[in-house]
C-alpha cells in the first residue's frame, strides 16, 4: 500500500486531507508540525509527503532539506500563492506545489500525478465489481468489459476518486469538458443517466437536488 505523509498544523484541513486520500486507498499518517514531521520521517519511509510550509518547530523550507536525502518526492501544501513563492518551492526540490484553498479533485489529481511520475502512481481503481483501467481507459463489471464514451469515461473516474462526496455540475462539466459552464444541465445528465444504466449504478449514483451528483458505494 502507498503510504503518505501529510504535515499540516491546521487539524481540519489535515484531516480532511487525510480522510479523502484513505478513502482513495493511501494509507496515511499525519504530522502537526515539523519536528513531529523529522522524527516520523527517520523511523519510517514514505512514498509522498504531502509539507506546508508555515509550520510550527520546523518549517516546510527547513524540512524539505532534511527530506531531500531520502527522496522522497514531496508536494508543498500552502497558502503563499505567489509566482515567488511557487517557484521558490520548486527550486528547494518539490514536485509541486499547491495553493490553498483547493478542490478535492484537485489535490488527488496531483497526489496521482506526481506518484506517476515515480513509478507508484494507482493505474488500476476497483470499486463495487468495477475494475477502471486508467491507462488503458477501460471498464470491466464482473470481469465484463463495459463500453463508455470518452467523457463518460472521464465523469465515472472523477465520480469514484470522489466517492461520497458531492460533485458539483458545473465542476463536472468544467473539468470533464473542459470549457467554462454556461448553466446547461441537460449534457451531464444525460451522461450521468447512461453511466448509470451501463454499470447498473441507479442507486449509487445519487442526484443531490439543485447541486449535483454523489457517489455513494463502500
Amino acid at each position: 500500500m502507498i503510504k503518505i505523509l501529510i504535515v499540516e498544523d491546521q487539524a481540519a484541513i489535515r484531516e480532511l486531507i487525510a480522510i479523502n486520500l484513505s478513502r482513495m486507498g493511501y494509507d496515511c499518517a499525519v504530522a502537526s508540525n515539523g519536528k513531529i514531521a523529522a522524527d516520523l520521517i527517520e523511523k519510517n519511509t514514505y512514498d509522498l509527503i504531502l509539507l506546508d510550509i508555515m509550520l510550527p518547530e520546523i518549517d516546510g523550507y527547513e524540512l524539505i532539506k532534511y527530506i531531500e536525502p531520502t527522496a522522497t518526492p514531496v508536494i508543498f501544501i500552502t497558502a503563499k500563492g505567489s509566482l515567488k513563492d511557487r517557484v521558490k518551492g520548486l527550486h528547494m526540490g518539490a514536485d509541486d506545489y499547491i495553493v490553498k484553498p483547493f478542490e478535492t479533485e484537485e489535490l488527488i489529481a496531483r497526489v496521482e500525478s506526481v506518484l506517476r511520475r515515480v513509478g507508484k502512481g494507482k493505474t488500476l481503481l476497483e470499486i463495487d465489481n468495477v475494475k477502471i483501467d486508467i491507462i488503458q481507459r477501460t471498464v470491466k463489471k464482473d470481469e465484463q468489459p463495459v463500453l463508455l464514451t470518452a467523457k463518460e469515461f472521464d465523469l465515472l473516474v472523477m465520480l469514484v476518486q470522489n466517492k461520497k462526496i458531492v460533485l458539483y455540475r458545473e465542476r463536472l462539466y468544467e473539468k470533464v469538458w473542459n470549457e467554462e459552464w454556461q448553466g446547461n444541465t441537460r449534457t451531464i445528465d444525460l451522461h450521468i443517466q447512461r453511466l448509470r444504466k451501463k454499470l447498473d449504478w441507479a442507486d449509487k449514483i445519487q442526484t443531490v437536488y439543485k447541486l449535483g451528483y454523489r457517489l455513494e458505494v463502500e
